[in-house]
């Protein structure tokens, strides 16, 4: 009878022991997102709900796709800091994984310290990546419409800097030095390093800012001069990279740096550099004191981008062209020099050592509207700064116009290689050079727009 209870509660004991064994676990779904399991978070994919402005108040959310989802539930995160531009926080909204794709919810707010990029690093379901969101200037490029001259580059400085992270903006703003200011090429940024940053690197908020201050810079009233012709030159390398002309070229590799602090009573310099454009246009006590030097070039000489064709130096080369082809033989020989030009005089790095003497043929022994073709050549270059300063320039270079000279070398179709023309007055100085093929066949044009007076506003 013992040995019957004990071996029934030996049963007992054993069926107890099963039961418990058998219990559910449910500890490893308590926390919500231990169980909840990705295969892929794809942080560059995500999108934001309204606009994040620099010292704004923001409340919204973003969508962050992912891949391998388990279809688990899991609970709401903690607060994750932005880092660059913080005072933001992104919080895991509470859901559901879908069985594959889908995308998880995170909740942002707060106040961003400045424009940028604010980043935040995520973890969930056994994945890591890093959210960078945009955050908008509260000085947008628009607030600038209203404004002109000098004013208007200022505010739209402004509004790029605004769009830029501690490190870009350390890398833009720099010192007004003549080493500083010297550093542009004729060459690819890879090859000749420039300073400030490459529009490859830029957001498409600073992106925006950048060209929107470009153009302000450059004149707008002229077809294929100015703003039409800085574009065109981005698509030109653009151009040469399609065509195998390797990393080094393409519209991403041209730079922006600021040479002085912007401001209506200070000096400072805007650059922008890259292969074959530099606008260097230097402002002092809210005017343009300097427009030069001014740099120009174009390879192959015509090209089809995007399904439109554009020769964006042409209407330089022409108008050298109808100088020439107006003079008389006798015109023709005064002006012809003896020497062989390969590349200009005062190419990139040959600062200050202009001639000190005037050769070739004096306009002012021309008629009148050969005048006018010498100046409608001019103005091709002058015409590439905006329109209000374009024009006080161009007044000054018209009264010098009887002291300038005109000096060519080689054909004068300004088509074969080697073939170069001169225009060289009291402060104008443009030069035109016909130059063989780099990456493609054939010629392409090199030219720049000095000035023997205000080049770099005379600093040396």
């Amino acid at each position: 009878m013992i040995k019957r209870l004990l071996t029934g509660a030996s049963i007992l004991s054993i069926l107890v022991i099963i039961l418990v064994a058998c219990k559910k676990d449910t500890s490893s779904t308590s926390s919500g997102t231990s169980s909840a399991s990705i295969t892929a978070l794809n942080c560059s994919s995500a999108t934001v709900s309204g606009t994040i402005t620099a010292g704004t108040a923001f409340s919204g959310t973003v969508s962050v796709p992912y891949t391998g989802g388990n279809g688990a539930a899991y609970s709401a995160g903690s607060g994750i800091s932005s880092t660059g531009i913080t005072g933001l926080t992104a919080t895991l909204s509470a859901g559901t994984l879908a069985s594959g794709a889908g995308s998880i919810s995170y909740s942002i707010s707060g106040t961003a310290s400045g424009a940028g990029t604010a980043s935040f690093a995520l973890s969930f379901g056994g994945q890591t990546c890093t959210l960078s969101v945009t955050v908008s200037s509260s000085t947008t490029t628009s607030s600038c419409d209203a404004l002109s001259g000098v004013s208007q580059i200022v505010c739209l400085a402004e509004a790029f800097k605004a769009t830029l992270s501690s490190s870009q903006l350390s890398a833009v703003q720099l010192d007004y030095t003549f080493s500083n200011i010297k550093t542009w090429s004729n060459l690819p940024a890879a090859m000749s390093a420039r300073l400030g940053i490459s529009t490859g690197s830029m957001s498409t908020a600073q992106l925006t800012a950048f060209k929107a201050l470009v153009k302000a810079m450059s004149g707008q009233s002229t077809a294929n001069e100015g703003w039409d012709e800085v574009q065109q030159l981005w698509y030109a390398d653009d151009y040469l990279y399609s065509v195998g002309g390797g990393s080094s070229y393409g519209s991403g590799n041209y730079y922006i740096a600021f040479f002085g602090t912007p401001s209506t009573t200070g000096k400072f310099e805007i650059m922008m550099t890259g292969h074959h454009k530099t606008v260097a246009n230097t402002y002092s006590a809210g005017s343009l004191v300097a427009a030069t030097p001014h740099f120009a070039a174009v390879e192959p000489l015509s090209f089809t981008w995007n399904g439109a064709t554009y020769a964006p130096i042409n209407q330089e080369k022409d108008a050298f062209v109808a100088i020439l082809a107006s003079l008389s033989s006798s015109e023709l020989s005064t002006a012809k020099s003896s020497s062989t030009y390969t590349d200009l005089i005062l190419a990139p790095g040959k600062d200050w050592q202009f001639p000190t003497t005037y050769t070739g043929l004096q306009v002012g022994t021309l008629s009148s509207d050969k005048k006018t073709l010498v100046l409608n050549a001019i103005k091709t270059y002058v015409n590439d700064i905006s329109d209000a300063e374009a024009a006080t320039i161009l007044a000054l270079y018209t009264s010098e116009l009887d002291n300038t000279y005109v000096t060519y070398s080689g054909t004068t179709a300004m088509s074969t290689k080697n073939d170069y023309i001169r225009i060289d007055g009291p402060h104008v100085w443009i030069e035109f050079s016909v130059q063989g093929g780099i990456i493609l066949s054939g010629v392409h044009y090199h030219s720049i727009w000095r000035d023997r007076v205000s080049d770099y506003a005379g600093t040396k």
